[in-house]
């Protein structure tokens, strides 16, 4: 092998190394949007964060394709802000993201959620739910999307009652 084929191979394979820190990098920024999307009120946006025929499977139920997943998340975001500060009633913090890309265009991952309300006297633990997100991603038009995703409640269990 000469000294230049090399250095290609080299090349090659370091670019490919960057273009896969930069997919796993815009796929975390992806899920962040996501939660400040939905703390903010901004469920009209969420075609920015999901794919159009997008599934997605939380405590509020399971929503099939964007126009679903708007209604249902504004609802929830609703039903949660109990003060009516039309902001900020839950802050969804995520941590631990793994991704694995699957293909040039297809990834999967998942990240735990811990989910704050914000509403609780302040003698009450903070804590809504603690999770974890299983995802799958598309790359849609140039852009990584969340094709679909369900969250795995780890706490609280079943039947346990909320302070």
């Amino acid at each position: 092998m000469t000294d230049m084929t090399q250095l290609s191979q080299k090349d090659t394979a370091r670019e490919d190394r960057i273009t896969a820190l930069l997919d796993r990098e815009e796929i975390r920024a992806l899920r962040r949007h996501y939660s400040a999307l939905l703390d903010g009120n901004q469920a009209s946006r969420m075609g920015e964060v999901f794919t159009g025929d997008a599934e997605v499977i939380v405590t509020v139920g399971a929503m099939k394709g964007l126009d679903e997943i708007k209604a249902s998340l504004s609802s929830a975001y609703h039903m949660f802000d109990s003060r009516k500060a039309g902001h900020f009633p839950f802050v969804h913090a995520i941590a631990n993201h793994e991704i694995t890309l699957t293909g040039p265009d297809t990834a999967t991952g998942s990240c735990y959620l811990l989910d704050f309300v914000t509403d609780r006297p302040g003698a009450q633990h903070p804590f809504l739910l603690l999770g974890r997100y299983v995802d799958e991603y598309a790359r849609v038009d140039g852009e990584w999307r969340i094709r679909r995703s369900e969250l795995d409640v780890l706490w609280p269990h079943d039947g346990e009652a909320e302070d």
